[in-house]
């Protein structure tokens, strides 16, 4: 059937793609850069020469050699990386890319070439510890308090309590595959049988040790392709795995015995370090009939994590370190991060005595959920003149109903939402243990930053904004929207 003239005029026209050239290709270089960007705006309000002189106080400049990368272009990087939820390849890419990224790390033109190596971000989180960016989150608070204070004359009165204080802990799952005994095991037999690959000499030994992969390598897999995998035949694959990894621990030792010099790498001799524990937990659990062991290694490739147990439906149990955060004014601080779990309610003294170095003074308000609420906790606040918005032992009351109000612990809550959802906290993609906490003190860093954007940005709209101010208020002091919308357009005539 034909096409009608009107449906044709209105489809859209197919140009091919040879008919396109980079030299006919229009750009906007010639153009300024939009003020109102996000990159321009967030780089006016973030305080570059304070965070980087904390930058600089931690690191020790070469006296020969190539310079050092920028403290902005390295604090700017992962601002971005984290802000876009990027990996570390792409984060270089979209900065070569975008000329609003570039103008944010402080470039005065546009480069094409990248800024650094994506390898460099290892060193920039190294640097970056979790004490270094709480050094940088003391700072923001600081500029932020003191922009609230500005034009405040007057002595401020000694205080004792002041302020409200929100604290609640998390998980920061790792970037791991979930684990199970089996294929933890499978894996390690595998690690194993590449170390006696590279013991062996054939010259001193021309019978080579047996290992029996292929052998073990079908047990594995008879099991671990199953759907429903049954308790006995599981327990059965387990035991099989484990007489498979001890025979190659001991061949290991022995080939180790016959060098008189240390002959593996620190990353091998790291592997025969975890393998042994691994397999010395295996089988404690596996001879106890248990699935839980102290200081358990749920992954070979990163064996400081941890399985953090969290009761939530969705995940029981997630595998990563457990951070506490404090919530001040809407901006966030890191008081723990740790990779064994911790009841927060044993650390309560702690983080209250943190804000009193901070500040000076007690807060006058704690929220918290229950597993802070305990009487040791109760009465050492009740002591302090610190008020818990909690709720109360034993029976409800009727007054205890106006004292705790639902949503008030919101905010913390919606913090965690936000590192996780949208800056990556959910998903640590680090390697190491150095580098995974500085990869999650980055995001509270970057959580901080833009509060403090939003904050500075609010504020210069209302001063440029006394006639709409005027005008919300004469709004407010109306009874009845209604008579207030008449008496306006009578004024109009």
């Amino acid at each position: 059937m034909a096409i009608s003239s009107k449906r044709r005029a209105l489809s859209p026209q197919y140009v091919s793609n040879k008919q396109l050239t980079i030299e006919g290709f229009e750009t906007p270089f010639s153009q300024k850069l939009s003020t109102a960007n996000r990159w321009v705006v967030l780089a006016k309000q973030i305080p570059w020469d304070e965070l980087s002189s904390i930058y600089l106080k931690n690191f020790t400049p070469k006296q020969t050699g190539r310079p050092g990368i920028s403290p902005r272009v390295a604090i700017g990087a992962i601002i971005i990386k984290h802000m876009c939820n990027l990996d570390d390849r792409e984060t270089v890419a979209q900065i070569s890319e975008n000329m609003y990224m570039q103008y944010f790390l402080g470039y005065s033109s546009f480069s094409a070439v990248e800024p650094f190596d994506a390898s460099l971000f290892v060193e920039f989180r190294k640097r970056l510890g979790d004490e270094v960016i709480n050094q940088m989150n003391d700072k923001i608070l600081e500029i932020s308090r003191r922009s609230d204070q500005k034009g405040n004359d007057q002595d401020p009165e000694p205080v004792t309590h002041k302020g409200k204080l929100l604290i609640d802990a998390t998980a920061c799952p790792q970037d791991i595959a979930y684990p199970t005994d089996l294929n933890l095991l499978s894996e390690g037999r595998e690690i194993s049988e590449r170390i006696i690959d590279l013991l062996y000499d054939p010259s001193s030994d021309p019978q080579k040790p047996r290992t029996y992969r292929q052998i073990a390598r079908k047990e594995y897999l008879k099991v671990a392709q199953k759907k429903v995998k049954h308790k006995k035949g599981l327990r059965k694959a387990i035991r099989r795995q484990l007489g498979f990894l001890k025979r190659n621990l001991k061949t290991i030792n022995k080939l180790l015995d016959t060098y008189s010099i240390f002959p593996l790498k620190a990353r091998d001799q790291k592997y025969v370090w975890v393998i042994n524990t691994l397999y010395e937990q295996q089988q404690k659990m596996f001879t106890s009939n248990t699935h839980s062991i102290e200081n358990r290694i749920v992954s070979i490739h990163q064996p400081h994590v941890r399985p953090i147990v969290r009761g939530k439906t969705t995940a029981k149990v997630e595998f990563g370190a457990k951070i506490h955060v404090s919530l001040i004014d809407g901006y966030s601080f890191l008081d723990t991060i740790s990779w064994e779990a911790f009841s927060e309610g044993k650390h309560l003294v702690d983080y209250v005595n943190n804000y009193k170095n901070r500040f000076g003074y007690y807060p006058e308000q704690i929220l918290a959920d229950k597993a802070y609420c305990t009487r040791a906790n109760r009465k050492w606040l009740k002591g302090e003149g610190i008020q818990l918005i909690a709720k109360a032992l034993g029976r409800p009351r009727a007054e205890d109903k106006n004292l705790v109000r639902p949503g008030e612990r919101n905010p913390i809550e919606g913090k965690f939402g936000q590192a996780k959802t949208a800056y990556g906290m959910d998903r640590i993609k680090a390697r190491l243990q150095i580098t995974s906490q500085a990869w999650i003190a980055s995001i509270i860093l970057v959580l901080n930053l833009v509060k403090l954007a939003g904050q500075a940005s609010l504020c210069l709209w209302l001063s440029y904004t006394k006639p709409i101010k005027f005008w919300l208020n004469n709004l407010i002091k109306q009874q009845n929207w209604r008579e207030y919308q008449l008496s306006s357009f009578t004024a109009l005539g």
